[in-house]
């Protein structure tokens, strides 16, 4: 009906956006590899209610009994007892190759019990991708290369983040930091494989949308088998029941194998969302109503990509007008600057020029962390800097504030501006607490301090 850009791939350049700008859509990768490991399963290859340890012996959660009855289903539909974004922290944008993002699984203590409830998790996605290359000895890129991209002539789509980058037509990322648009260097995140690896555009997306929709054929020829389509739109996780003041005949929300489908209206709608490093993105298809609908935007900071989704839905459903993009930012305003109180008010804190409980070179050494691993802070130039062992390139910049805390500025802004404190005990430093954004990863970590 309308595959169209708006606004532009750059500040600097001014250069518009068309149908063809590439964007990073991140987790809508995972449909892709859903639609994958549903059609080797269809072909007996590798049976999504398998034992992963089967086709991956060496494959391990935290616990024993986890690691014995984990499937490959399992690994897809976000019920392994992780909380949402659980690990993040240390597999996205980091040196981390997929395989040791899948070791170090076994290092990460779920918060919930096996199969309790819905927790969306990226490393499963990760390890169901690379069981992909066991069964079939081609790797995840490649197969769905030739199984989707080129047979839907999708040729400005890909998983390099090489070619992203030396794309001339790849919209730059944008965040917003202190009420300022921020321009972002691109994150590498290769190595999230088929959790979120794909960089594509509305005009290659829209073919992928219409074979959902034409029960798996395009330009007339069945390109994916309808029992495969059905085996990754079928029920296989609670998200949740909702109860909304926006969207009041939206009632129930569940998870497939790369798709969360909800009831809206009196229909059943698919879809799913994709968060990097400046961009947000959404991908959504009511196969009722034969409707596709792709909004893909190059700032992290929007509600657009989701409210203007469901006002095209509505508009399609014949409802009553109302500017849902108004609705959204009036709800999400309270929070954003909410959050930059909070920051503003730390801020102060370190206006105030404390001293504190001991001297910084105190603080400084090597601090560990069982699942993440490493991180150094250092004194140079009499101020505080932290470094990451597999995040070379993000530093934190730490300012006194009070009692056991500091301040810490991250120069990967999308990490963000967080409070992070010590333990200490006499006069000896024991360890510190590390957070970054909620949108990577809600925990914190504790790093204890080498001796």
């Amino acid at each position: 009906v309308v595959s169209k850009g708006y606004g532009v791939i750059n500040t600097r350049t001014n250069k518009p956006v068309d149908a063809y700008s590439q964007f990073q859509i991140a987790s809508n990768s995972k449909a892709f590899t859903g639609t994958a490991v549903a059609t080797l399963n269809s072909q007996n290859k590798l049976l999504l209610d398998e034992k992963v340890s089967k086709y991956m012996p060496d494959f391990k959660l935290y616990d024993e009994a986890s690691s014995m009855l984990v499937t490959v289903r399992d690994l897809m539909c976000h019920r392994m007892g992780f909380q949402t974004f659980q690990g993040d922290f240390l597999n996205w944008g980091s040196t981390l190759t997929r395989e040791e993002i899948i070791e170090k699984l076994r290092d990460t203590k779920p918060v919930y019990p096996f199969r309790y409830q819905y927790g969306y998790n990226n490393a499963g996605f990760i390890t169901a991708a690379q069981l992909i290359e066991t069964v079939t000895d081609t790797s995840w890129d490649d197969y769905i290369r030739i199984h989707y991209f080129e047979p839907l002539q999708m040729k400005h789509t890909g998983t390099s983040y090489a070619d992203f980058i030396a794309d001339e037509n790849a919209c730059t990322p944008y965040t917003i930091l202190d009420n300022k648009l921020l321009e972002l260097p691109v994150a590498n995140i290769e190595n999230m494989g088929g959790a979120a690896a794909i960089n594509s555009c509305v005009a290659d997306m829209a073919n992928w949308l219409i074979m959902q929709l034409d029960s798996g054929r395009f330009n007339n020829k069945q390109l994916v088998p309808w029992k495969v389509i059905a085996e990754t739109r079928k029920s296989n996780t609670i998200v949740g029941d909702i109860n909304s003041r926006l969207f009041t005949s939206k009632h129930f929300s569940t998870y497939g194998l790369g798709w969360e489908s909800y009831d809206y209206n009196g229909r059943r709608v698919y879809e799913h969302g994709g968060g990097s490093n400046g961009f947000v993105t959404k991908t959504e298809y009511i196969p009722e109503e034969k409707l596709g609908i792709l909004v893909y935007t190059n700032t992290d900071v929007n509600s657009l990509y989701d409210a203007l989704v469901k006002q095209v839905i509505e508009a399609y459903f014949k409802m009553p007008y109302r500017n849902l993009s108004e609705l959204y930012y009036n709800r999400s305003k309270p929070f954003f600057e909410e959050e930059q109180r909070i920051i503003d008010s730390m801020r102060t804190e370190v206006l105030k020029n404390r001293k504190p409980p001991l001297d910084l070179a105190a603080f400084t050494g090597v601090y560990k962390n069982s699942f993440y691993g490493k991180i150094e802070i250092k004194l140079e130039k009499g101020k505080l800097n932290m470094y990451f062992e597999h995040h070379p390139g993000n530093i934190g910049k730490l300012e006194y504030m009070n009692d056991n805390d500091f301040l810490c500025t991250y120069t990967d802004a999308t990490c963000g501006i967080q409070k992070i404190s010590f333990a200490i005990e006499n006069t000896s430093v024991e360890s510190v607490t590390v957070k970054v954004n909620d949108f990577i990863d809600y925990l914190s970590y504790d790093f204890v301090k080498e001796k």
